[in-house]
């Protein structure tokens, strides 16, 4: 049995607050689902949460703004680096005129028999638009976007590894390998867990680029969160992980809306094991028709409200 469905969530480590909130935005056109804070730390910082129409789990990008903090990172390889969100297979033609007119750096390519186009956030994390048949997820239709060509969710992630073979072994001993490895070129590509869409890894291999940073900064590509079926499960998998000998994985840690551990792989980047839970989802502190329209804290932080407002720069979210 397969515990692990497919993607939950990815989580970056993005440069202003505005301009992040403007790309997903008004940009993309994705939907704003949430505004709330860091929970790790003491520093103020905002979590921001956008997704497709449905808040679907592998359809939601989640950002830190760090640099109200002046904290910058490194983009490298041993680091988890493209963004990849699924279109409909039709709709490049759609993206490329559109990107382009908002002074978007676009280039189109085709890679394992997928159009793509390769655009890049103002910050610098890299993203890619891979066009797919037959994704279910329903787009968000808002910014200009129509539903028929707005982004399903996400499609994967893109990593820089100074080693593929190190991360195709973690996958087959304990992470959920869901089907064969293809390669092109100096790509190699596979699934994860079993769900059909949102679920591709894809490696790379980077022996140039320096150590990139895994703190978190701006610039840089922090966690891509996986959605495991039930919270028994969940632990039953961090225990397998752990017993294969990769002991980099976190206690159980409670983020409202799920419940997480996080586990260092071989290849660099942090994937996150993630369940919602029965007291969770996006909609658990604000109605669905309302997500994203009001400020989110968790009860441990409710106090210091009028603290952390205060240093936190105001944001415009409405379409």
């Amino acid at each position: 049995m397969t515990y692990l469905l497919g993607s939950h969530h990815v989580t970056l480590s993005v440069g202003a607050a505005q301009e992040d909130v403007d790309f997903h935005t008004r940009v993309l056109g994705m939907r704003f689902i949430k505004k709330t804070v860091l929970y790790d730390g003491s520093i103020p910082i905002y979590h921001l949460y956008y997704s497709n129409a449905n808040g679907d789990p592998s359809a939601v990008l989640t950002t830190f703004p760090w640099a109200q903090q002046g904290r910058f990172g490194t983009r490298g390889t041993n680091q988890a680096r493209e963004v990849m969100l699924a279109v409909p297979a039709g709709s490049l033609e759609f993206w490329m005129p559109r990107l382009k007119s908002m002074d978007i750096d676009a280039v189109q390519s085709e890679l394992f028999g997928e159009g793509r186009i390769a655009l890049t956030h103002p910050c610098g994390l890299e993203y890619v638009l891979v066009g797919v048949h037959g994704d279910p997820r329903r787009g968000y239709s808002g910014n200009g976007v129509p539903e028929e060509h707005a982004i399903h969710g996400i499609y994967g992630m893109g990593i820089h590894v100074y080693d593929q073979d190190r991360m195709v072994d973690f996958a087959k001993d304990v992470f959920f390998l869901g089907g064969d490895i293809n390669e092109a070129g100096d790509v190699a590509r596979f699934k994860v867990g079993s769900d059909d869409f949102g679920n591709w890894v894809e490696l790379r291999g980077n022996r140039t680029d320096d150590q990139g940073t895994w703190r978190f900064a701006a610039g840089t590509y922090h966690h891509f969160a996986w959605n495991f079926d039930t919270l028994e499960n969940q632990e039953a998998s961090k225990f397998e992980i752990e017993g294969a000998g990769y002991t980099d994985i976190s206690e159980l840690k409670d983020r409202t809306y799920f419940k997480s551990h996080y586990v260092r792989t071989p290849g660099g980047a942090l994937f996150e094991l993630a369940v919602t839970h029965a007291d969770g989802g996006w909609d658990c502190d604000e109605s669905p028709e309302e997500l994203g329209s009001h400020f989110m804290l968790p009860p441990q932080f409710e106090h210091e409200r009028e603290h952390i407002m205060s240093q936190l720069e105001p944001l415009r979210t409405e379409d």
